[in-house]
C-alpha cells in the first residue's frame, strides 16, 4: 500500500488530486476533519485541552473552537502546545484509519494535511506532494468557493507559507496553472499513474 501525503496552500487544487485518488479506488484521510471529529468525540482529548487551556466549553459542554482559538492564537507558546496535543491525537487516529484501509486491501491512501510538513504526519507517508497554483488563481478560487471579499482572500493567501517552502520539502510538486479543472485532473491522473501505480 502506498501512503501519499498531500499538502499545499488553500485554493491550489488539492481537492482535485483527492478526487482522482478516490476515482482510482484509493482512500482519503482529511486530517482537518479527523481533528474536528476528535474534538467532538474524544473525551481524553477534550479533558487534556481543558486541563491545559482552562474553561473552553460552550453551553452544551462541547469544546468551543472560538474560545480555544482566542486562548492560543495570540500566544505562540500556547499555540505550540495546542499543535503538539492535536497532532498526537490526529496521528494516532490517522494510523488507525490507515491500518483499516490496509486490511481492506486498498492500494493507495492519501493523507491530506495543510500542516503535513510541520507535523509527525509526514512520517506516516512514503511520498509527499505539494499542490501549488499562482496566487491570483488561488484568490479567485477562494472567493468563489467561500463567498469572501478579494481583500480577505488575499490576506488568507499572504498569511500562508510561500510555494518554495512546500516544493523544497515535498518529494513531488504539481503546479495547477491549467486553464480548466479537467486539464489539471488529467495532469493529476498522469502523476498518480507514474508515481503510485
Amino acid at each position: 500500500m502506498t501512503i501519499l501525503g498531500i499538502t499545499g496552500p488553500t485554493g491550489a487544487g488539492k481537492t482535485t488530486l483527492l478526487r482522482e485518488v478516490e476515482k482510482l479506488g484509493g482512500a482519503v484521510i482529511d486530517c482537518d476533519a479527523v481533528y474536528h471529529e476528535l474534538l467532538e468525540s474524544d473525551l481524553a482529548l477534550q479533558n487534556r485541552l481543558e486541563q491545559e487551556f482552562g474553561p473552553i466549553r460552550d453551553e452544551t459542554g462541547a469544546i468551543d473552537r472560538k474560545k480555544l482559538g482566542a486562548v492560543v492564537f495570540h500566544d505562540s507558546k500556547k499555540l505550540e502546545t495546542l499543535n503538539a496535543i492535536a497532532w498526537k491525537a490526529v496521528v494516532s487516529q490517522t494510523r488507525e484509519q490507515i491500518e483499516t484501509y490496509r486490511k481492506q486491501g486498498r492500494g493507495l491512501v492519501a493523507v491530506d494535511a495543510i500542516a503535513l510538513l510541520e507535523s509527525p504526519l509526514k512520517e506516516l507517508c512514503q511520498l509527499s506532494v505539494a499542490v501549488l497554483a499562482p496566487p491570483e488563481v488561488r484568490v479567485r478560487r477562494i472567493m468563489a468557493r467561500e463567498g469572501i471579499s478579494e481583500d480577505y482572500a488575499w490576506a488568507r493567501v499572504r498569511a500562508q507559507k510561500p510555494d518554495e517552502y512546500f516544493s523544497q520539502h515535498c518529494d513531488h510538486t504539481l503546479i495547477n496553472n491549467c486553464p480548466t479543472a479537467e486539464e489539471f485532473s488529467q495532469q493529476v491522473r498522469e502523476f498518480l499513474k507514474e508515481v503510485i501505480i
